[in-house]
C-alpha cells in the first residue's frame, strides 16, 4: 500500500559478498566472503584464517556449522586460485590501464 513507510516495507536483504585482495600485483592474494544481512555483516570467510568467523550470535553458529562441514570447506583453497585466474583474465582492462 501507497500510505507504508519504506523504512517499515518488510523488505529484507541477504547478501553474500567475493572479494580478492591483491598486494603487489599477485604475490600476495586474500580472498573473503561476507555474509550480510541487512546490511550487518555477520559472519566472514578469510583465507588468511582459514576458516569462518562469526560476528553476532547467528553469525557465530552459521561459522561454526561451516567450519565443521567438510562439504564446503574443502573448497576454500580453490577459491584464491579463482581470483588468480581472474586477476590474469582482468588485468589488462584494470591494472593496466
Amino acid at each position: 500500500p501507497p500510505d507504508l513507510c519504506p523504512a517499515h516495507s518488510g523488505v529484507f536483504q541477504e547478501m553474500a559478498k567475493h572479494e580478492c585482495h591483491f598486494l603487489n600485483g599477485t604475490e600476495k592474494v586474500r580472498y573473503f566472503q561476507r555474509h550480510i544481512y541487512n546490511r550487518v555483516e555477520y559472519a566472514m570467510f578469510d583465507s588468511d584464517v582459514g576458516q569462518y568467523v562469526g560476528f553476532t550470535p547467528f553469525g557465530e553458529q552459521c561459522a561454526q556449522y561451516w567450519n565443521s562441514n567438510p562439504d564446503i570447506m574443502e573448497g576454500k583453497p580453490a577459491e584464491v586460485d579463482i581470483c588468480l585466474q581472474n586477476y590474469e583474465i582482468f588485468a589488462p582492462f584494470t591494472v593496466e590501464r
